[in-house]
């Protein structure tokens, strides 16, 4: 994990410290990543173009509004444990561990390909974060991650689906 670059408060919460530091990296890492394909995601919205306009535009927005309500989830994780959610725009940017969302991608299928590819790598990080987070002896983290990973795996379902058939 990260270096430490936070720092915790006091709290009751019975998980050991030093397991809650790592948590908090952890749920910090996965912020930046979710914040971060919010606003992918929010990108191909607004850009598609082709005649699947309506149809992509309407299903990245449900994507979208689903992915920012797990920036809020995390984050209040985080401090939930007694750490700081890192969690500006500008803090993403930095921390991210996706791929940045190919500006030329404008195109109905092109747009498909780069949400999907994004989708898929956010789900791997976030089924990782489930087991780190077991390993931590933290099952409501991990279950936040299963939650997240298993909406995630419904969202690039339904944008895969556009790439089939």
């Amino acid at each position: 994990m990260a270096t430490k670059t936070h720092r915790t408060f006091t709290t009751r919460n019975d998980i050991s410290e030093e397991n809650r530091e790592q948590l908090v990296e952890l749920l910090n890492a996965r912020l930046a990543d979710t914040f971060d394909l919010y606003s992918q995601v929010k990108q191909a919205h607004w850009n598609v173009k082709g005649s699947d306009f309506i149809q992509l535009h309407l299903l990245y927005d449900t994507v979208a509004e689903d992915v920012i309500e797990y920036v809020d989830t995390i984050a209040e994780r985080a401090t939930a444990l007694g750490g700081l959610a890192l969690g500006t725009a500008r803090m993403a940017a930095k921390a991210s561990t996706l791929d940045e969302y190919p500006v030329d991608a404008v195109d109905g299928m092109d747009t498909v390909a780069a949400v999907a590819d994004r989708l898929a790598a956010y789900g791997a990080l976030v089924r990782e974060g489930i087991d780190q987070a077991t390993e931590l002896e933290d099952m409501d983290t991990a279950d936040l991650f299963t939650d997240v990973s298993r909406a995630i795996d419904k969202h690039l379902w339904f944008v895969e689906a556009h790439l089939q058939g």
